[in-house]
Formats: C-alpha cells, structure tokens, sequence
C-alpha cells in the first residue's frame, strides 16, 4: 500500500526511508529498519529552516499536516518519568492537564533541551516519535493518527520523515490521548 507524501510535503523530494537511512538519526533509522513499511518517506531539508514556521514557509508544507514531537518529564516519588507527545503544529501540547495526568505527576514540563537530546540520540529541533528510549510513551493526539500523510522530526535538523499519521500508532508505546493537543 502506498501513501501520497505530497499532501504533506510540499517542495520536498521525499523518498522511502528505507533506501535512504542516512537521512535518519540512528535511533530513527532502526526503527524505520524494524517497521519496514515503504509508506515512510525522507525528505533532505536544508537545517536552517527545520523549525516548524520556516519549514512550513518555505517547503510549502502545509501546518495541519505538520507534527511537532516534545519530550515531557514529570516526577512521582523520586523517578522520574518521561513521555514523547506527538500534536499538530496548529495546536500546543496540553502537559499542564492531559499529560501530568497520563504520567501520574505532581507537576509535568518540557524536559530540558540537553536531556531530550541525550535521551533521545536525537538533535534538537528534530526529535521524532520513531525510535524513542524503550519503555517511554509516545502519546498521539487523535488528530495527529487522523491525519492522511504527516511530517515530522527524522531525528536530524536536515531532513523530515514523511508518514501517514496511523502508522505512528503502531511505534512501541503508542498510544492516542484525547484532549493531548489544544
């Protein structure tokens, strides 16, 4: 089954992942190898424009169907816990609400920018829901599975994945949270 990458990609050149692993931060790219699904594209992107706006601008990719991946931590009786949450970049991430909630913390907040890098192996400004640390949850707004084709993080500031946003569904710890964007 193949997907229309373009509905989502704008100017991009999109390619299957699988073919193109180097596109991909290595965490991504073993993931994409364990998937193995050819309806997840790459597109190479120059890395000044990987933020949501500028990319958006100038590849044509249109913002509802462009996701923004977050890493969230929270604490409970001394462990820390840590949660991925994929929403449209049209919305914000409910983590004072719907994500302190799922985590079972007192207070959640974005994780600081050096440890979602080094948790993650990913750069910043390219995390991605594909190939987080086992054991996290990867929590998807419903819009975001609903979505026909979806960019995201490759992992990488120079490039972008595309995929259906169902197949973000099937990535280990997965799971659709309502009210997750607002």
């Amino acid at each position: 089954m193949s997907v229309d990458w373009a509905q989502a990609a704008g100017s991009l050149q999109v390619s299957a992942a699988v073919e193109r692993l180097e596109l991909l931060a290595e965490p991504v790219a073993a993931a994409v190898r364990e998937l193995a699904d050819e309806r997840i594209g790459v597109a190479e992107i120059d890395p000044e424009l990987a933020d949501t706006a500028k990319f958006c601008e100038h590849y044509g990719a249109p913002p509802e169907l462009t996701a923004n991946c977050v890493v969230v931590s929270g604490k409970r009786a001394g462990e820390l816990r840590y949660a991925a949450c994929v929403v449209l970049s049209t919305t914000r991430v409910d983590v004072n609400k719907t994500v302190k909630r799922r985590l079972d913390v007192r207070k959640a907040s974005f994780a600081p920018m050096d440890d979602a890098v080094a948790l993650t192996g990913m750069e910043y400004g390219g995390i991605t829901p594909f190939g987080l640390p086992e054991g996290w949850p990867v929590l998807l707004d419903p819009a975001v599975v609903k979505a026909p084709a979806l960019v995201v993080g490759s992992g990488l500031r120079r490039s972008k994945v595309v995929t259906p946003g169902e197949l973000l569904q099937q990535l280990p710890g997965a799971e659709v949270l309502d009210g997750l964007g607002v």
